[in-house]
């Protein structure tokens, strides 16, 4: 038998790569939902926990399919999509204020009942965030990072997984523009894909670099979903991506984020888990009961107003608008303000609450 090194990363690659074809494919055998997001996801999460080989996955992968993700979103931007983002601006203000609210109830509920500090389980708990929460978690004293990454992670893969099976249940109905009619609307190129897709190619990675210069918030995402929204108002519409090519990008995402949860490295690991798995359900909850709110303000349909509103991230919500057919520029439009909101204006006002908090803390005799 030939002993693998857990130093060489190319083996560790080739067998993480292997088990998340494995987990695929078996989706697909099952019809999952987004079978190449959840497969590759649930296989190397498995992989991680009790295979002998130290899994690797480079983020460089990752990244490509973001920037692959990030150019069928930026499709549907037209200007009608834009002035009809411009006009809802107030409820997704409303929307995202009250589910920031309803989380930090949330974990101040779950701080009490698990004993774990509540500024540490507030941060785990903002939707929507994960690389700045964390980053955010890096910058305070007394906050467990190990903590708020297991939370925030396990938030994020508790909603790609479940969130799915929801949207294709009998609770929504998936009636918005397909590809047809993005492409009679002229959001989308009825040419080949070549060679205008190279123009595009260079314009999404010459956008995700930049954004990434200007430490935008997940650049390989935002950057090509602006760069190619910007091009399709000003008239160049690029062409559509054959399903196969998404395919690819979901298991790029897919893989990376099987690898990203370690219960092996939490305190209080059973009691944790349970109150993060409860508190996952909740937000996801309080999100139907959101959207359905959102419904009744606006003419749109209830896949569209749950995926704006979903407590997960950007790249995977637009994966799931695009395989049911939801309106994308809209479900982008919620999250990317959502995306913003926690990524400028969150950080600030909890510095400000825990450094109240301290004070009153500090008062008390």
């Amino acid at each position: 038998m030939i002993k693998f090194t857990n130093d060489d990363k190319r083996i560790r690659f080739g067998v993480t790569l292997l088990t998340a074809l494995i987990g695929g494919f078996m989706f697909t055998i099952f019809h999952s939902p987004i079978p190449w997001l959840l497969g590759p996801m649930v296989a190397v999460l498995i992989g991680t926990r009790f295979g002998k080989v130290q899994y690797y996955w480079p983020s460089r992968i990752r990244d490509i399919g973001l920037v692959i993700v990030g150019y069928s979103i930026g499709l549907s931007f037209t200007k009608e999509a834009l002035l009809e983002i411009v006009a809802k601006l107030p409820s997704m203000l409303l929307m995202t204020i009250l589910l920031v609210c309803f989380c930090a109830g949330i974990a101040f509920v779950v701080s009490k009942l698990s004993g774990v500090d509540y500024p540490t389980v507030l941060i785990g708990s903002i939707p929507g965030g994960l690389s700045q929460m964390i980053m955010f978690a890096e910058e305070l004293k007394g906050i467990n990072i190990t903590t708020v990454t297991f939370l925030q992670v396990a938030r994020l893969i508790m909603i790609i997984f479940f969130v799915p099976f929801l949207i294709f249940g009998p609770l929504f109905k998936n009636t918005s523009h397909t590809a047809s009619d993005l492409i009679n609307s002229g959001a989308v190129s009825p040419s080949p894909l070549f060679p205008t897709v190279i123009w595009f190619v260079i314009i999404c990675v010459g956008c995700a670099l930049l954004a990434r210069k200007l430490n935008f918030p997940t650049p390989y995402l935002l950057g090509p979903i602006l760069g190619t929204a910007i091009f399709n108002l000003l008239g160049l519409h690029g062409p559509a991506l054959p399903p196969t090519l998404l395919d690819v990008s979901q298991f790029m995402i897919g893989g990376y984020i099987g690898l990203l949860l370690k219960p092996e490295k939490l305190e209080h690991k059973t009691k944790i888990i349970t109150l993060a798995l409860i508190s996952g359900m909740v937000m996801i909850l309080v999100s139907i009961g959101l959207s359905i709110l959102l419904v009744s303000f606006y003419h749109i349909n209830h896949s569209t107003s749950f995926l704006a509103l979903a407590p997960g991230g950007m790249d995977q919500m637009g994966i799931l608008a695009n395989v049911v057919h939801a309106d994308l520029s809209m479900v982008t439009g919620y999250q990317l303000f959502r995306l913003f909101f926690i990524y400028f204006a969150v950080p600030p006002i909890l510095r400000w609450i825990f450094k109240v908090g301290m004070r009153k803390t500090i008062k008390t005799p």
